[in-house]
């Protein structure tokens, strides 16, 4: 897709958007053979349900019906939100991420896998995980230390609450 395309189709579906509440986090035009498939992808900070995801399509295939913004051919449409393993690239996708687990790829120091407790400005509070029974330890990472991130799926989280739930339910067992 040529840039001044990618820009186009930005700057008129952006503002349908955000009037949904939400925020355009890509816009990527492949072809398939013959046929060319629009991906439009939005997110906010609460998520985007199918609901709001349903709505946001719909304002934008009529918005696309009534411009030539896709020109003459015919095109699919696709809406979803970034998905579970997402790169975090802007302020906004650090700050979603808080309490997810995340790799990072730092200037310097390699890979990191941690936790992020609390995004501000300049940077990240994470807790990197301990490993062979070891406390995690808290450490801060400075935006500008970090090349890349991207989150991580996790299937099997154990965290204070399951603790509690568990320990909760033993000792009704026991009374």
């Amino acid at each position: 897709m040529s840039t001044t395309q990618s820009e186009r189709l930005r700057e008129l579906l952006e503002p349908l958007v955000a009037s949904q509440g939400l925020d355009l986090e890509e816009i990527a035009v492949d072809s398939v053979g013959r046929k060319r498939v629009l991906r439009v992808v939005v997110d906010s900070d609460t998520g985007a349900d199918l609901d709001r995801i349903a709505d946001v399509s719909r304002a934008l295939s009529a918005k696309l019906d009534e411009t030539d913004a896709m020109g003459e051919g015919e095109y699919t449409l696709e809406v979803g939100t970034p998905g579970a393993e997402r790169s975090l690239t802007e302020h906004r996708h650090y700050v979603r991420a808080t309490d997810r687990l995340v790799k990072f790829q730092l200037r310097e120091d390699g890979e990191l896998v941690a936790r992020i407790l609390a995004v501000d400005d300049e940077g990240v509070d994470v807790e990197v995980p301990g490993v062979k029974g070891r406390k995690p330890t808290a450490r801060r990472i400075a935006f500008t230390d970090i090349d890349k991130a991207r989150v991580q799926v996790e299937f099997s989280r154990k965290d204070k609450q399951d603790a509690q739930d568990a320990k909760d339910m033993k000792e009704e067992e026991e009374a």
